[in-house]
Formats: C-alpha cells, sequence, structure tokens
C-alpha cells in the first residue's frame, strides 16, 4: 500500500513540473511550485525524500563527461587544423580582432564545437604585447568595460560564452568582472573562469546574477610535452570519479600540434571508459537559474 502512494506521490510531482515547463515555454523556464499551489495532491516527506534520492542516482549514473576548451585561436595559430579535425566535440575560444578571428569561429561551429570568446584581460603580470588588441585594463570606466565587451562580442561569430585571456588582474576585480558579466546576462551568454587566478570573483559574482558558476579544472599544456600532457590528461580521469564533470583547457600556438595529436591519442581509450566529450555550454545549461530576482530574466540560446 506505502509503495502505491509513493507512486503515486512521485507522478504528481511530476506532472505538476511538466505542466509548469511547458506553460514556461520550455525545460529551461521550467518553474517549481507546491502541488498544493495547483489543488493536486500533496506530495508527503517520506515521497520527497525518496524523489530526491532518484534524483541523486540519476545524477550519480550520467556519463563522465569532459569539457575541453582550447584556447587562443583567431591569429593562425599552430595546431588549429589539428584541434578543429579531433573527432570528438571541444569548445574553441577564439581572441577578437585578430586575422583569424571570425574564420575560426564560423569553421568550429560548423564543425559542430561551441565557441567562446577568449577576451583579453589585463594580468597581474606578463607582457602587455601578449594581451592582443580589445583588451580589458583595470584603469577603464565602467563605460569603456563595458564598450570592449560588446565590440568582442560582434567580433566572434556564434560565441556561446565569454573566457579569460590571461586575466588574472581583471579576474580579481569585483568592479570590473561585474561589468563584464551584467553584459553577458543581458547577451545570454555565461562566463568561464579560467582561474589564472586563485582569488578569483568571477565564480560568486556570477552566482549572485543568476549565472552560471563554470571554472577550469586543469590546464592540460602549461608544459610542453607529451609526458605532462598525459599525464594532465589522467587528473582530469581522476577528477571524472569524483565529481562526473570536467572542465581541461589546452591551447594552439607553439605546442598546438603536439597538445592535439596528445588529446587524439588518449581519446579512444577515455571513450572506452565512458568519458564524454561535451560543450562547455551543456554544463552551462545544467546550471541556468531564472535570475536573481524579480525584472531581470536570463535564458541561454
Amino acid at each position: 500500500m506505502r509503495n502505491n502512494k509513493l507512486g503515486k506521490a512521485k507522478r504528481s510531482a511530476l506532472l505538476v513540473f511538466l505542466l509548469v515547463a511547458g506553460l514556461g515555454g520550455g525545460p529551461l523556464s521550467g518553474t517549481w511550485v507546491s502541488a498544493g499551489e495547483l489543488g493536486a495532491e500533496p506530495v508527503p516527506k517520506g515521497a520527497q525524500k525518496d524523489i530526491q534520492k532518484d534524483a541523486q542516482t540519476e545524477a550519480n549514473e550520467r556519463p563522465q563527461r569532459l569539457a575541453v576548451i582550447i584556447d587562443d585561436f583567431g591569429n593562425k595559430m599552430g595546431g588549429t587544423e589539428e584541434m578543429l579535425r579531433l573527432p570528438v566535440k571541444l569548445t574553441v575560444a577564439v581572441m577578437p580582432f585578430l586575422p583569424t578571428t571570425r574564420e575560426d569561429a564560423t569553421r568550429a561551429h560548423e564543425m559542430g564545437h561551441d565557441v567562446l570568446v577568449h577576451l583579453p584581460m589585463e594580468p597581474k603580470r606578463g607582457r602587455p604585447e601578449w594581451l592582443g588588441p580589445g583588451a580589458i585594463i583595470s584603469g577603464m570606466s565602467d563605460e569603456e568595460v563595458r564598450l570592449k565587451v560588446e565590440q568582442a562580442i560582434e567580433n566572434v561569430p556564434f560565441a556561446k560564452g565569454i573566457n579569460n585571456h590571461m586575466g588574472s588582474k581583471i579576474t580579481g576585480d569585483q568592479r570590473i568582472m561585474s561589468v563584464i558579466l551584467d553584459v553577458c546576462r543581458e547577451r545570454g551568454l555565461f562566463f568561464v573562469d579560467s582561474r589564472t587566478n586563485y582569488r578569483s570573483v568571477a565564480g560568486e559574482l556570477s552566482q549572485n546574477k543568476g549565472l552560471p558558476n563554470l571554472e577550469n579544472d586543469i590546464f592540460l599544456d602549461d608544459v610542453h610535452s607529451t609526458r605532462h600532457i598525459s599525464g594532465q590528461l589522467k587528473k582530469a580521469e581522476e577528477l571524472l570519479e569524483k565529481k562526473r564533470a570536467c572542465i581541461a583547457i589546452g591551447h594552439v600556438g607553439v605546442g598546438g600540434k603536439l597538445t592535439a595529436q596528445t588529446i587524439k591519442q588518449h581519446i579512444p581509450r577515455l571513450q572506452a571508459r565512458g568519458v564524454k566529450f561535451i560543450g562547455i555550454s551543456e554544463l552551462a545549461h545544467e546550471q541556468v537559474s531564472p535570475g536573481s530576482g524579480p525584472g531581470h530574466p536570463f535564458t541561454l540560446p
């Protein structure tokens, strides 16, 4: 008898959610309301625990997912072709205002990869010439930052979000990051923190603004050697055992071909273990919030 009641309660709760989600226009706009608000049978406390347990079980049964972001596209960098032709889904981060910015972003999109704006931001240390055009500098006003971000978004077609190029100084600056994230929110984009600064404020601000909180877990090629990149991929596997999803960053450029070659060598083994390569937007959609308050809607494309 108790099982029948629990089953009925679960079906009731599911029906309520599906009905409200449908009225809202899609799965990302669904809003939970109590069964009593719609005149449906309330869910007993025991059934609520069972529903939560079922949801946790479903999360644990998801495949291990690896989102590989490849930075520094946009300037005919070494390994560009090899990366784009990898037989898995990637996220391609393209720097704005460079000779092949639009070409690289368009090709990546056409080949099924996610695209990000790889936005140059001032670092604590490093050569200014490494930043590239359109960089965000700490001395800029809010209006100047907003204009730079909007121009960069317009310059990189098919972008679903933004991540930082360098930027250890800017990602720790609450004022400037707030402006950048406001533009992301207005444009229906998300921000991925490359974690070049362990004191970054990007994650906390993203959550406060109702944006997905996404950050890099591991750099694959901070040392340009097959042994190191292979070791970093192994560390990513270990992270997947704990958290079921991992974000890793590699690069095109001087060591781009080596990074692409090493990733390619490990793909069959990773897939045999059940690892699924995904675009970063999949993780963003899972975290999407209807907003941080009334009058602040946010949806991803």
